[in-house]
């Protein structure tokens, strides 16, 4: 066996996916061992209210994680990143152009991970236009450019917190006052950044914020839509009057309490963990860097604003594929960009819209972590890519 089958391999994937928190895991149980474990929240027998009580109470948590000032009213349950990002992308824009018929345009970016993207012929198929603002060099969405898409006919503009490749943060507060300037709606998918970043939705002054919990170690198929009193929503799935009628099917009381408990020990810790991770990302960034072959994709790594979790680089001269196999033999567990991409023998449309060339982006890497990691493994990981481009 080699060094690294003997070992146990290290996940620095955590960008697809976390491993659930304990604290997690004990709201489960609990629930598990409860007489509310199968109750419907919307029965109106005694348990059933039981039930509707606790799913109040995981929401007000919930609520408190994405600003002081949201109503747990503002917070719809959805089961997942991808389901919420759905209903924000097509229920905003249908309620836009319902309230104001002239506006039948929507902006995204080029960016955008596929939860959003794949649903763009939907929108089309609606009788939408919808327009891709493309990032600079860097990364990022710069207001300029989206001031030039921007019009009277426009109802949406959803941009993301942060991309799930290269870990950029986008300037959220600007971008959404350009939207609001022009009288659109404007959405934001924090998947990615949400409690690895402050983010207060108020501060930010977006209308709706998508979340997912099993980017923070909270369960899969749990995740939660910010919607602005009063902003106008079409709902996407019908059968039921849950979450106020703007989305109906059961909740599932299970995992919305593990996901506010992992939002919860989190909330608390955001800005410390984030000075730690940074160190602990920009360590990786400069010894891997320092190797000719390797580079950070947003450029000057050390000036973007970006996640503390994540690290994006690219190899030249090497493919993704083979440093992935190589990496995972050694023990180390990275991805090539979004995991909901993997498989593509195409190059990574985020790094194609930056401006990266083909060949270089089809060297991409995303090396990510959370306050979990251990430091050690990080330098054990760098010293390992550097011998396998070293060799190569």
């Amino acid at each position: 066996m080699t060094a690294g089958q003997n070992r146990i391999p290290v996940n620095l994937d955590y960008a697809a996916s976390t491993p659930m928190r304990a604290e997690a895991l004990l709201a489960q149980r609990e629930y598990d061992n409860s007489e509310l474990a199968g109750v419907n929240p919307n029965s109106l027998h005694s348990l059933g209210r039981k039930a509707a009580a606790r799913l109040e109470v995981a929401r007000r948590e919930i609520a408190r994680s994405f600003g002081a000032r949201v109503r747990p009213s503002e917070i719809i349950l959805t089961n997942g990143g991808t389901e919420a990002n759905q209903l924000a992308l097509l229920g905003l824009a249908e309620g836009a152009r319902q309230r104001d018929r002239k506006r039948d345009r929507v902006i995204v970016s080029a960016i955008e991970h596929d939860s959003i993207l794949d649903n763009l012929p939907l929108l089309r198929a609606a009788g939408f236009t919808v327009d891709l603002v493309q990032p600079c060099r860097a990364g990022y969405i710069e207001s300029a450019t989206l001031v030039e898409l921007l019009g009277d006919d426009v109802a949406l503009v959803s941009i993301m917190v942060a991309n799930n490749e290269t870990g950029v943060v986008q300037p959220i507060r600007e971008l959404a006052a350009a939207a609001h300037a022009a009288g659109a709606l404007f959405h934001t998918d924090a998947i990615q950044g949400y409690l690895h970043i402050p983010l207060d939705v108020t501060e930010l002054g977006v209308d709706a914020m998508t979340v997912a919990a099993h980017k923070i170690g909270g369960p899969v198929a749990s995740g939660a839509l910010y919607l602005k009193n009063r902003t106008p929503l079409r709902p996407r799935i019908f059968g039921g009057g849950q979450e106020a009628g703007r989305r109906a099917g059961t909740q599932d009381l299970r995992t919305q309490l593990a996901f506010a408990a992992a939002a919860s020990v989190l909330l608390p810790n955001v800005g410390q963990e984030r000075a730690t991770l940074q160190a602990l990302s920009d360590k990786l960034y400069a010894t891997l860097t320092a190797h000719p072959r390797i580079h950070a994709t947003m450029g000057d790594y050390a000036q973007a604003d970006r996640l503390p979790g994540m690290v994006s680089i690219y190899v030249d001269g090497m493919d993704s594929e083979e440093l992935i196999i190589k990496l995972d033999t050694a023990g180390f567990e990275v991805s090539a960009g979004s995991a909901c991409s993997s498989g593509s023998m195409d190059p990574s449309h985020v790094l194609s819209a930056m401006g990266i060339g083909r060949e270089q982006a089809l060297g991409s890497l995303r090396i990510s972590f959370d306050d979990r990691v251990n430091p050690g493994d990080l330098d054990d990981f760098a010293q390992t890519l550097l011998s396998i481009v070293g060799a190569a």
